[in-house]
């Protein structure tokens, strides 16, 4: 069985790829990299990595609810960073850590040297597993 390819309607719908991919049958899905874009496609917060990780995690949360998981159902993130300043790293890393809580799936953190939009400094992506025929992608 091919994937099912989650094309949002509620995030800006300008992306040039899915924001999720679902593994039919296996309750598997994967992310893209949530961006800290408003629905119009502009980058939020210029020069500010806490807010633009706020917005980046208000549309993984999006991309999950239509995926029909939740953050508590997410088995790794990859956080991306555009700084090669670890106080940075870390500035990203607190407000996931606030929004996760207690659910502190495993995660990898990364500093990179650019992210595919103007003025993006973050970035995050996640895989996460529902039970098969709990909740279906849209």
């Amino acid at each position: 069985m091919p994937s099912e390819l989650l094309r949002s309607t509620r995030l800006f719908p300008g992306a040039p790829y899915a924001y999720a991919a679902a593994a039919p049958g296996t309750g598997v899905i994967f992310t893209a990299g949530a961006c800290p874009l408003d629905e119009q496609g502009r980058v939020v917060a210029p020069g500010d990595i806490a807010g633009q990780m706020r917005q980046a995690l208000d549309n993984l949360q999006v991309t999950l609810e239509e995926s029909g998981a939740r953050l508590s159902d997410v088995l790794k993130t990859t956080v991306f960073v555009s700084s090669p300043r670890r106080e940075d790293l870390v500035t990203a890393w607190n407000v996931v850590a606030a929004v996760f809580g207690d659910h502190d799936a495993p995660s990898t953190l990364l500093g990179v040297a650019a992210l595919g939009y103007e003025n993006q400094l973050v970035e995050i992506e996640a895989v996460a597993h529902v039970t098969p025929g709990s909740s279906q992608p849209k």
